[in-house]
């Protein structure tokens, strides 16, 4: 393999990979099914694969999956954006200024593994009983990660980029384009990842809580009702559509990475 460009090894190392990953869903599901089949929980809790598969047809079949989809989708878009954004911001600033990172950088390390959904009553009084109150808890989840990530990202910069910019006479706005923002673009990247996963939890959550609109609330919908095959099809659904999200930011992310090139 050492005469392989890198184009061709990777697709020779994919190609096991992908077979391990696809073997990881056979071996789940059939263990899925042997759980189902072998009466060791109740019959309802863990349906057969049929039964879900029909109730996820069922499901994308109809209008109201993609009216509630639409509303979720909103409300972390814009967490996503606002809670990224601010994280962005402040971790450009603890991570270049070393004085704040002391005095501001141990608060983000307390507060960021707090469940945020204890500040829920508090976006409720705030915000109100709609979708403000859900994208406020998004953006509050997704803040931390992105903020953290971007400050350590900031700290690993090379300071012999920092001395060509400014051996150059580079302005902020130009040190921020040209050499803080590119640098920092593989960390910021995994924050925004751990900050979409922590936005979707954070946004779904609520809407389990005070809602009657988006995925969260069909979910507890269908547990209310002990339509078990029905939420099970929501969740895959939620599962399959994070899968979609984080691809599109990796994708923008080796975009952006060509374009810079």
């Amino acid at each position: 393999m050492a005469g392989l460009t890198v184009s061709a090894r990777a697709r020779v190392l994919g190609a096991p990979v992908a077979r391990v990953r696809v073997a990881i869903i056979a071996v789940a599901l059939l263990a899925w099914q042997a759980l189902a089949a072998s009466g060791l929980v109740l019959h309802d809790v863990v349906p057969p694969l049929g039964k879900i598969a029909s109730a996820l047809w069922k499901l994308v079949s109809t209008a109201p999956l993609y009216q509630n989809l639409g509303t979720s989708a909103y409300e972390i878009g814009a967490s996503l954006m606002i809670g990224g954004a601010a994280g962005v911001l402040v971790g450009l600033v603890l991570g270049g200024n070393r004085f704040l990172s002391r005095a501001f950088e141990p608060y983000l390390h307390y507060l960021g593994p707090t469940p945020k959904i204890i500040f829920f009553p508090i976006m409720i009084m705030w915000f109100g009983v709609g979708g403000g109150s859900k994208i406020a808890m998004g953006s509050l989840s997704c803040f931390f990660p992105v903020a953290l990530s971007t400050a350590v990202g900031m700290r690993q910069i090379e300071p012999v980029l920092v001395r060509v910019g400014k051996s150059f006479r580079a302005s902020t706005v130009q040190m921020l384009m040209k050499i803080y923002l590119p640098a920092i673009r593989p960390a910021m990247l995994t924050g925004l990842r751990l900050g979409l996963g922590v936005a979707v939890i954070g946004v779904l959550l609520a809407e389990t809580k005070l809602s009657n609109r988006g995925l969260g609330y069909l979910v507890i919908q269908r547990y209310t009702n002990f339509d078990m095959p029905g939420m099970y099809a929501i969740l895959i659904v939620v599962f399959l559509l994070a899968i979609v999200a984080n691809a599109l930011l990796s994708r923008l992310g080796g975009s952006a990475s060509t374009t810079t090139a």
